[in-house]
């Protein structure tokens, strides 16, 4: 389902990804563990599309996304229209808009693709899952860490994406809440056959997904 090879990063002559290997199936939820400045957000970011490898090959749900000159690449247009579609985002600050509400919030990363009420309904049936459904209409002032959380999950799975990439996405919660997150990601395995990656400094919530990968000075590890 996402398939990426030999992918190497630099930044100026700070060698950040030194050809990094990693293939995830449909359905599985694995974390990726490993000191500050290994480089795993900057593979996170780059699997994600929002960052461009030196060299390598990526490709999610039988789509090659790489930039290599061998590939057949994606347009910008396609390449928005592919993230939009196909990648979900959590990040360890939610970056709620502080002007709409919870439902909205999720809503609006759907109209771009869908019709406001098919929308609207999906992201009312996944705050609910997520245990939100008191809380359609309060704005993120009005909730706590936890449930802000917990809309930006909505919102990332809100157009039924391949796979979700979460960058820390517990490191700004307290232990309890960080893990119910984390019991929440297996919940939505079990109901969307959701895909999962998670990069995270919490070795023991890691511990809790089906494979833990370790990264190091810009390698896989172990």
């Amino acid at each position: 389902m996402l398939i990426a090879k030999d992918i190497h990063k630099k930044y100026g002559n700070l060698e950040v990804l030194k050809g990094v290997d990693l293939t995830i199936n449909k359905g599985e939820i694995v974390s990726i563990v490993g000191p500050s400045g290994s480089g795993k957000s900057t593979l996170l970011h780059i699997l994600g599309t929002l960052d461009v490898a030196d060299s390598g090959t990526v490709e999610i749900d039988g789509v090659r996304i790489d930039s290599r000159r061998d590939a057949k690449k994606l347009s910008p247009d396609q390449l928005s229209s592919f993230r939009n579609t196909k990648i979900g985002f959590i990040f360890q600050f939610h970056h709620l808009l502080p002007e709409f509400t919870a439902l909205e919030n999720v809503c609006i990363a759907g109209w771009l693709r869908s019709r406001k009420k098919e929308v609207k309904e999906r992201a009312i049936h996944l705050l609910t899952i997520l245990g939100l459904q008191d809380r359609l209409h309060n704005k993120p002032s009005q909730l706590s860490g936890g449930e802000q959380q917990r809309v930006a999950v909505a919102r990332a799975l809100i157009n039924q994406p391949a796979v979700v990439f979460a960058d820390e996405p517990t490191g700004n919660l307290d232990s309890a809440n960080a893990r119910e997150l984390h019991e929440l990601f297996f919940s939505l395995r079990k109901e969307f056959d959701q895909t999962f990656l998670i990069v995270t400094h919490n070795e023991e919530l890691a511990q809790l997904s089906d494979r833990t990968l370790t990264m190091k000075d810009g390698k896989m590890v172990g």
